[in-house]
């Protein structure tokens, strides 16, 4: 039997995010890094999803609709019956795209008209409300995410951003249809239709409304949503929760946390970690940009501390901060410079013996794991909401324990509760 559902994210730890909820949704899921050139790894034979995880949030929107058209092109050959075009609970886009442009193209390529759109993620404070998008109890335009260093949201009104973005019309499936049930549901969604109205943001303020509402769209071709619509997918197909879905190979090894994300979560996350009084190294971009080998001087500190672990490398910094590095060295080179440098960490690191690795950032996770030549993740048990443990064969044929962490989500004692997990498994 081929896979069930094929799912194309935007970036590699929102497309961990979306495995997550389907594996605790009862699925058996594998994550691949890009869209394999040789026809995929063994490990997604015995796969009831495949998600394969791209860097296209922030490229340029020709370069992203050619990227998710490959993998749409692989994941149908693969036998997929339904797809899932995964994006940011935070609706991270600009006007120009990339959601719009992309949902519109695998529409053409899937020969449908129709698809809906919602970032809800209740578990994660992330809810939709008359087309609004809040993040835990204020307005996404209220929220951190204004000050986004890439994708600023400054306006809550999904039908608004969405519509600026596209040539089709948008339009609304508000709460109280929710709330009546996925016959409900489905009768909007075939009055949308017949008035020409293509995409459809969905309300959600609860995990009952996904479930709802991830019955209603059992025969669409594709869905776009955040990771929270995962939640009410794997029932269309006769599947369960069950823990047997997020077995992983036993964890060893020493451990470690590379950080590269600028949100006020993780920012939450490292001060914990610092506060506590363990082994932590700072990445300064002006220090890279002026020659410094800052990469041999974090490994260097993390072979003094390894033995001690977890050891913490990160270039996280407040708002304030991070403008004020941009203004020197420009925005795009100072984020390539500190991920570049991370991911070089992150191998080097790896070649020091750490075998439980947490990546903080969705930008710092492909780098880390396109520098540690890692092609499939088989996914794991949930630590926060959104954040599982993945399992990689390393190109010696070594297992890494992996999270990748989206900037936004996590705990603050995130980074120790991680590490207790893998103990306890």
């Amino acid at each position: 039997m081929g896979i069930r559902l094929g799912a194309i994210a935007d970036d590699f730890t929102g497309a961990t995010d979306l495995a997550n909820n389907l594996v605790r949704a009862g699925m058996r899921v594998v994550q691949l890094i890009d869209v394999p050139e040789d026809g995929g790894p063994d490990l997604a034979q015995d796969a009831d999803a495949v998600v394969i995880a791209l860097k296209s949030r922030t490229v340029p929107v020709v370069e992203a609709v050619d990227a998710s058209l490959r993998a749409l092109a692989w994941l149908r050959d693969a036998g997929a019956e339904q797809i899932y075009f995964k994006y940011c609970s935070t609706f991270d886009s600009t006007p120009a795209g990339n959601i719009g442009p992309v949902a519109e193209a695998l529409m053409d390529a899937l020969g449908t008209d129709f698809t809906v759109a919602t970032p809800a993620f209740p578990d994660n404070g992330r809810t939709v409300f008359k087309g609004h998008l809040f993040v835990g109890d204020v307005l996404l335009s209220e929220s951190g995410m204004r000050h986004h260093p890439l994708t600023p949201m400054t306006d809550s009104d999904l039908v608004s951003v969405l519509g600026a973005q596209t040539t089709r019309p948008v339009g609304l499936i508000d709460h109280t249809v929710l709330a009546s049930g996925a016959d409900a549901v489905r009768a909007r969604i075939e009055e949308l239709r017949s008035a020409g109205v293509a995409f459809a943001i969905a309300d959600a303020v609860s995990n009952d409304d996904l479930v709802r509402l991830g019955e209603a769209v059992r025969e669409l071709p594709l869905v776009t949503a955040g990771s929270g619509l995962a939640i009410g997918l794997p029932a269309n197909w006769g599947l369960r929760p069950t823990s047997a879905a997020a077995q992983l190979p036993p964890a060893g090894g020493h451990r470690a946390i590379v950080s590269g994300s600028v949100s006020v979560a993780t920012n939450g996350q490292v001060r914990a970690f610092l506060d506590s009084g363990r082994p932590a190294f700072s990445v300064d971009p002006l220090r890279i940009a002026s020659g410094a080998d800052v990469t041999g001087e974090a490994l260097a500190f993390a072979d003094a501390h390894l033995a001690e672990g977890p050891v913490l490398v990160y270039s996280t910094e407040a708002p304030d901060a991070v403008r004020g590095v941009q203004s020197r060295l420009g925005a795009a080179e100072a984020g390539e410079l500190v991920e570049r440098t991370l991911a070089e960490v992150a191998r080097g690191l790896v070649a020091r013996g750490v075998r439980q690795l947490v990546v903080a950032g969705g930008e710092t996770s492909g780098a880390v794991v396109q520098a540690l030549g890692v092609t499939g993740l088989r996914i794991g048990p949930q630590i926060d909401p959104g954040v599982p443990w993945c399992a990689a064969t390393l190109p010696e044929g070594d297992t890494l324990h992996l999270t990748l962490k989206s900037g936004n989500f996590g705990a603050p004692d995130f980074f120790s509760a991680a590490f207790a997990l893998l103990e306890k498994s």
